[in-house]
């Protein structure tokens, strides 16, 4: 196993690594950065927690560094898109960390923020850029944005930019970078379309995975539990009460379903928050700061919503709804069992969701066990 110093990276990047606490290189790291440094095209499949973002994040600050230019004005060297806000926060904050021995600068632009703002701080141009597709194309039509001088594009969690309908957005962010480029393309799983549109980008790419598609973490310790959708929010209360949860994240599919799971474990005596897009970004940056320091340790959270938590020590992921498209389970699960830990993902399943299940165990290749009733439940029934 290469060290970073041997992956080839530079004195201020591996100063910032180790003030960071960050030894060895994880497997996506090791498969990607020495191409990634020579200038090659990569498209890797790993899913969230594996370290994709230091992944490409290395090797962009080494070029930057190694090649200092001036940034024309609404311009960026490096354009990094996201699906959500909060995965766009995360891997500008990333690079921020990484870099702070070199001197780079980074924004981020995605909806809930004036646009203004972020207009002023493109103005002098920038070395970074992590946007959203949709904000992103309201910035280039109001020309505050121009990408004839970008470098390197990076696509992260390219699949569920699918599921948001970023397609056609990603396609005319794309058509305005020039075709001499280093592009970067990672993904938890690769669909069909995700695969074209890959090969649409890329040119000559190294193929870099750290598991195969579409497999689950193996050190998370899956369950599913049958009940009817009416007793959810019960289950979901005794589950925590009588579970050894620590910092818990729980999905729903909706927004409103969010709201109404919160209600009720206040209601109940115990403290929670939601995320999702109706909430405002100081909102969800609050809720999520609450369920990262400890001080709430129940979130509640959309698929959309959570792309880009990155919370280490959530111990449990519960699915109180089983998402309908067999992918995002994967995604969901990855929450938990992060950088070495173990973890538990527990789905409550109701009989209009059983077709979901099957799917889910069709895509991951293996049974979910089923787990019994939390004791008071089952006494009840």
């Amino acid at each position: 196993m290469k060290s970073f110093e041997q992956l080839g990276l530079a004195p201020a990047l591996l100063k910032a690594l180790e003030a960071e606490g960050y030894t060895t290189p994880t497997p996506i790291q090791q498969q990607a950065i020495e191409p990634a440094l020579a200038g090659r095209d990569v498209q890797g499949i790993a899913q969230t927690g594996t370290g994709k973002t230091a992944a490409f994040a290395l090797p962009i600050l080494q070029r930057l560094a190694a090649i200092r230019k001036p940034t024309v004005r609404g311009g960026c060297r490096v354009l990094v898109l996201a699906p959500t806000r909060e995965l766009a926060s995360q891997i500008a904050e990333s690079f921020r960390v990484y870099g702070k021995f070199i001197g780079v600068r980074v924004i981020t632009m995605f909806g809930g923020v004036p646009k203004g703002k972020q207009a002023r701080g493109m103005a002098s141009g920038v070395d970074v850029l992590v946007a959203t597709p949709g904000r992103l194309i309201d910035h280039m039509q109001d020309r505050t944005v121009r990408l004839d001088q970008t470098e390197v594009l990076v696509l992260d969690e390219a699949d569920h930019m699918l599921d948001l309908g970023f397609i056609i957005p990603i396609r005319r962010i794309v058509s305005s970078i020039p075709k001499e480029r280093q592009t970067m393309f990672f993904s938890a799983t690769m669909p069909k379309e995700i695969a074209g549109l890959a090969e649409a980008m890329l040119h000559d790419p190294v193929h870099v995975a750290v598991a195969p598609a579409a497999t689950t973490a193996e050190r998370v310790d899956q369950h599913v539990i049958f009940t009817d959708n009416a007793a959810k929010r019960a289950v979901l209360f005794d589950l925590l009460r009588d579970v050894a949860t620590g910092r818990t994240l729980v999905f729903t599919r909706t927004k409103h379903g969010a709201d109404k799971v919160v209600k009720y474990l206040e209601e109940n005596g115990m403290p929670a928050a939601a995320i999702h897009g109706n909430k405002s970004q100081p909102q969800r940056e609050k809720a999520l700061a609450a369920f990262r320091s400890g001080q709430m340790r129940v979130l509640i959270a959309t698929d959309i919503a959570a792309r880009g938590i990155d919370v280490d020590g959530v111990s449990h992921v519960v699915n109180f709804d089983l998402p309908n498209v067999p992918e995002s389970y994967v995604h969901r699960i990855g929450r938990t069992a992060r950088a070495g830990a173990t973890g538990v993902a527990i789905s409550l399943c109701a009989n209009d969701e059983r077709a979901f299940l099957k799917s889910i165990e069709k895509l991951t290749r293996q049974r979910v066990p089923v787990m019994n009733l939390p004791s008071r439940m089952s006494k009840a029934a």
